[in-house]
């Protein structure tokens, strides 16, 4: 078992009250109106973040990927790992997910969700594609973010197993990042509200954001990046 850790991010402190003032007195009766102008708004104080924590388990059985994995895919359970760790939710506190990926990435996986951690990115959630009986198009609709999961890929031409079959591909916040197929399909289909990538909310990867950053570090390529068919939420080894 492996565990790691870093130190979270300071609190500052909260900004100083104005002096209080007397009130002046209103304008005179049928004098000119005046709106008061607006002050400067209260600074919010971010709370501090517990220490970022992983630990790696494994390797897995077939009981403990019953629905993701299934004889004839290419990996075995025992080339897994199960990785729990911690991450920054969208109510801006701390979390702890478990996402499964193969054994020859996860302390590259460690690393990169380390950096999200720091940098505050939101997860809405993070849970094996077993909880959702291995099921992608439900996971996507869950706004999960995941890893191995042996299926073939969703891609035209002939049928191919996707990387997540490998357990070398990430899916990030499925919602706020989503597939648009060849034709204009989105998936899933709430994720149309993002389509739009020039309007970058929380949870979303774009170029030069922290998401495309932190997986640029240890090697992973973006399908952010794919001609006609962007898949805005998959990471993965060889950016295919």
């Amino acid at each position: 078992m492996l565990a790691t850790g870093c130190a979270g991010a300071g609190t500052r402190p909260p900004a100083a009250a104005p002096a209080t003032q007397t009130p002046s007195a209103g304008p005179a009766p049928g004098g000119p109106s005046h709106r008061a102008t607006p002050g400067p708004r209260p600074h919010r104080t971010r709370l501090p973040l517990r220490r970022f924590y992983a630990t790696v388990s494994g390797p897995l059985s077939p009981r403990d990927v019953p629905f993701s994995w299934h004889p004839g895919c290419p990996v075995s359970p025992s080339e897994l790992r199960a990785i729990r760790l911690s991450y920054v939710g969208f109510d801006g506190t701390a979390h702890t997910g478990e996402i499964i990926v193969n054994a020859s990435v996860a302390e590259r996986v460690i690393k990169v969700f380390a950096l999200l951690y720091r940098a505050r990115f939101p997860i809405r959630r993070m849970k094996p594609v077993d909880v959702f009986h291995g099921s992608d198009p439900r996971s996507m609709a869950a706004d999960n973010t995941s890893g191995f999961n042996c299926r073939r890929a969703v891609a035209p031409g002939p049928s191919q197993w996707s990387m997540h079959a490998y357990g070398l591909a990430i899916d990030v916040n499925t919602l706020q990042n989503p597939y648009i197929e060849a034709g204009a399909r989105v998936q899933p289909s709430a994720g149309a509200a993002y389509v739009n990538r020039s309007d970058i909310r929380p949870g979303m990867a774009y170029p030069g954001g922290i998401v495309v950053s932190a997986f640029r570090s240890v090697g992973w390529g973006w399908g952010g990046y794919w001609a006609g068919s962007p898949d805005y939420q998959h990471f993965s080894v060889n950016g295919r």
